[in-house]
């Protein structure tokens, strides 16, 4: 079912149970009525990071303004970063309340991150989530965590504690079987587990881009077949783990009106030119799953790309004889994986601490 006028891309996908979510934020697209009028054409969520934050608070003027008010309170770079995301954040949780208020747990989130510089401090993590989830008073707000080692028990007593999270930097089957499981057992400690909510996002494209350069170096026949499949195929072996995971063994918690942890696809631009722009859009589409979609790929999906209702499905089999082959060849996909993590947390300290001294530049500069 391809896309047309009288139907968007994000429509067609939420009919076949996939939410899509905006990889972006900035505050001309809350205030100009633009975000509105893509929920009302089938958005159903929004996602920021710190790579977001720096290229709409330092990349542009409109924040300028903000920074001088912010600047005259005394506050410090993080300070005033925390009070612009804050009120980011909870203009795009209004904007979004109508479809969370639709079926709360389900869509209309939108997520904030802690600072990467906590992604390995399990107490840091947790002062600062709490944190943000009281500044921002808002019951559509889902806090990013990593799914580093210092993040695994985060999650789980976040979850105990009835705090959204949308548990991010996952690459590999290993990353998601330890955060599946650290929302299960916060289920466990939630005094009422319908009222929160929970994603595993699950990185894409920059997987086949490590994969794809090992791959190349092999140079072997079946090598180089395997490029530009591993990042789907890794992706759909997550997606069956998913299925055992809530399916019939979830039975007594989907009593307790507790939701599963959906998988949510990150990283779903084409870096590649060789490949299709849409191509981590297209081949991810599931029942009970979200990806969340720059603007520039949620364009060309509306332009042309094509919805295929369980694509994730389709060659589910073959996806774990990619994976096997990968292995064969001799490229080792838990070692790239866990270095996509590091990498990671570090180019999101790196987009943090730039953020931070834009703001110092423009508080001087300002003043």
């Amino acid at each position: 079912m391809s896309t047309s006028e009288s139907s968007s891309a994000m429509a067609e996908l939420w009919e076949a149970g996939q939410s899509v979510w905006l990889d972006y934020i900035r505050r001309d697209l809350l205030e100009s009525g633009d975000m509105t009028a893509m929920v009302e054409q089938g958005l159903r969520g929004m996602t920021s990071n710190p790579s977001i934050f720096e290229k709409s608070i330092a990349g542009s003027h409109q924040y300028d303004s903000a920074i001088a008010e912010l600047d005259a309170m005394a506050l410090d770079a993080k300070g005033v970063f925390e009070a612009i995301a804050i009120r980011d954040i909870q203009m795009a949780a209004d904007v979004l309340r109508p479809v969370y208020d639709q079926a709360p747990g389900v869509d209309g989130f939108v997520s904030l991150e802690v600072s990467p510089t906590l992604a390995h401090d399990t107490d840091g993590t947790l002062e600062e989530a709490r944190r943000l989830w009281a500044a921002v008073d808002r019951p559509n707000l889902m806090i990013k965590v990593p799914a580093t080692p210092a993040g695994i028990p985060a999650i789980t007593a976040l979850i105990g504690d009835n705090i959204n999270v949308n548990v991010t930097l996952m690459f590999s089957l290993d990353h998601y079987e330890y955060v599946a499981k650290a929302y299960l057992a916060g289920l466990d400690l939630a005094k009422d587990p319908s009222t929160v909510a929970s994603v595993a996002s699950f990185f894409v494209s920059r997987v086949d881009s490590a994969v794809d350069a090992a791959l190349e170096t092999v140079g072997t026949e079946r090598a180089l077949e395997l490029r530009g499949k591993i990042a789907i195929a890794n992706s759909k072996a997550a997606y069956l783990r998913f299925q055992e995971l809530f399916g019939d063994d979830f039975e007594a918690m989907w009593g307790k009106g507790a939701l599963p942890q959906r998988l949510l696809w990150a990283s779903t631009s084409t870096k590649n030119p060789d490949y299709s722009d849409v191509l981590y859009i297209e081949e991810l589409v599931g029942p009970l799953t979200v990806n969340t979609v720059p603007p520039a790929a949620l364009e060309a999906m509306e332009d042309h790309g094509v919805v295929r209702p369980d694509a994730l499905s389709i060659g589910a089999e073959q996806a774990l004889v990619d994976l096997a082959d990968l292995a064969s060849v001799g490229v080792n996909l838990s070692t790239i994986t866990e270095d996509l993590q590091d990498a990671g947390v570090r180019s999101f300290t790196s987009a943090f601490e730039g953020l931070l001294g834009a703001i110092e530049a423009k508080q001087t500069t300002l003043t």
